[in-house]
């Protein structure tokens, strides 16, 4: 489904990381955005973009969101709310799975021709050992149940990917895309991902864990939005990473020693001391009521290495790979650039 002409677009959560670059890309191609925006939100990653800014969130009411959707052809869902460590939980669920129930019910409403719902590679099946020895990459097809969502962020992303499916089933045109491990430009907060880069950047990286990530440049991620609205199969979901981005922790740190100059850290921490520490962290974050640097659902979750298979992004809809190498360098010119490193 390609449009010829100039669209009409409705991005939640344009404010963050991957919903930023989804603005710009847009706009750069032509079409016009509006962007839902809560009073406050840091809009530094829109900087430089022309957009049309409506306030509210997505936990109003279907009506109201689908008033501000009208004549839009394409909604782009990105917002969630995203913690490892929360005193209170029930406001990320109210977001995530309540929020993503309501936007695409409005979209419906409105007519949009394609509403693309942001999940996560967290909502996928992990990888498959061969021999002990050896992982394989999974892909869309992975089986994996709401048991297997091991902390409350990705059980919350769960239930809004299955909310979304049910609509997509009920005849709502919904696709849905599962970014991996972004790295680029942009990064305001910065995302985990994007701290990492920030911490070696700052020499405060004195030791790491081994695991692995998907490392795929926040561009394809976006870029991945704009062709899952055009080509995406209704009710299908597409890893957005990068088929050669599946990297060790060890090695995305040698990759970035090498761009750098910064000495990457040597001393990796065991999985048991780590998840030790963690649970050590979170019991004074209670006390201090400051979110620890290590959660503990972080360190578990690291156990893994979160290595998936884009290919069917790349044949169906024609992902970019661009390479992982490259987003590294983006994101320390932009970290560099916006103040991010201590001199």
């Amino acid at each position: 489904m390609v449009f010829s002409r100039a669209v009409n677009c409705f991005v939640t959560g344009a404010s963050g990381f991957i919903g930023a670059n989804l603005v710009h890309e847009l706009v750069g191609r032509g079409h016009r955005v509006r962007a839902l925006l809560r009073p406050g939100a840091d809009v530094r990653g829109l900087t430089g973009v022309a957009y049309e800014r409506v306030g509210g969130d997505i936990t109003d009411k279907s009506d109201e969101l689908a008033r501000l959707m009208e004549g839009c052809d394409w909604c782009f869902h990105v917002a969630a709310s995203y913690a490892l460590w929360l005193e209170d939980y029930e406001p990320m669920f109210r977001a995530n799975v309540l929020g993503t129930q309501k936007v695409i019910r409005a979209a419906f409403k409105a007519g949009c021709a394609r509403i693309v719902y942001t999940s996560t590679v967290g909502c996928i099946g992990l990888p498959r050992e061969v021999r002990g020895d050896r992982l394989i990459p999974t892909d869309e097809k992975a089986t994996v149940s709401e048991a297997q969502m091991t902390n409350p962020y990705k059980l919350s992303k769960w239930q809004a990917e299955v909310a979304a499916r049910e609509l997509a089933q009920q005849g709502a045109p919904v696709v849905i895309v599962n970014p991996s491990a972004p790295i680029g430009p942009r990064d305001v907060k910065p995302t985990p991902t994007g701290q990492l880069v920030v911490d070696f950047l700052n020499r405060a990286m004195p030791a790491y864990l081994d695991t692995g990530l998907n490392f795929v440049h926040v561009r394809d991620v976006a870029v991945g939005h704009i062709l899952a609205a055009e080509k995406g199969r209704l009710g299908e979901r597409y890893i957005l990473g990068n088929a050669e981005g599946n990297w060790t922790m060890q090695h995305a740190l040698q990759e970035l020693a090498a761009l750098t100059g910064v000495p990457a850290p040597t001393m990796r921490v065991p999985y048991q001391v780590a998840l030790a520490a963690a649970h050590l962290n979170e019991l004074l974050s209670r006390i201090t009521r400051r979110p620890p640097k290590a959660p503990v659902a972080g360190v578990r979750m690291a156990k893994h290495k979160m290595w998936f298979d884009p290919a069917k992004a790349i044949r169906e809809l024609g992902l970019p790979q661009t390479p992982p190498t490259q987003a590294l360098t983006d994101a320390v010119a932009w970290f560099r650039a916006h103040g991010y490193v201590k001199r």
